[in-house]
């Protein structure tokens, strides 16, 4: 699962690697993966269905 998240530290796009299909606190869907260039943890919001 290739994803393409916002990176803060690269501010820049960047892939994210082992990324995991989540459910946030307050129930909206979220992919959490890792920065496949600086190692920061990531997240990106997905929209409700």
């Amino acid at each position: 699962m290739a994803e393409i998240a916002y990176c803060v530290k690269c501010k820049a796009k960047k892939t994210m690697t082992s990324a995991k299909k989540v459910t946030m606190k307050n129930g909206r869907p979220a992919v959490k993966g890792v920065c496949g260039t600086c190692g920061v943890g990531m997240y990106k919001i997905l929209p409700m269905k």
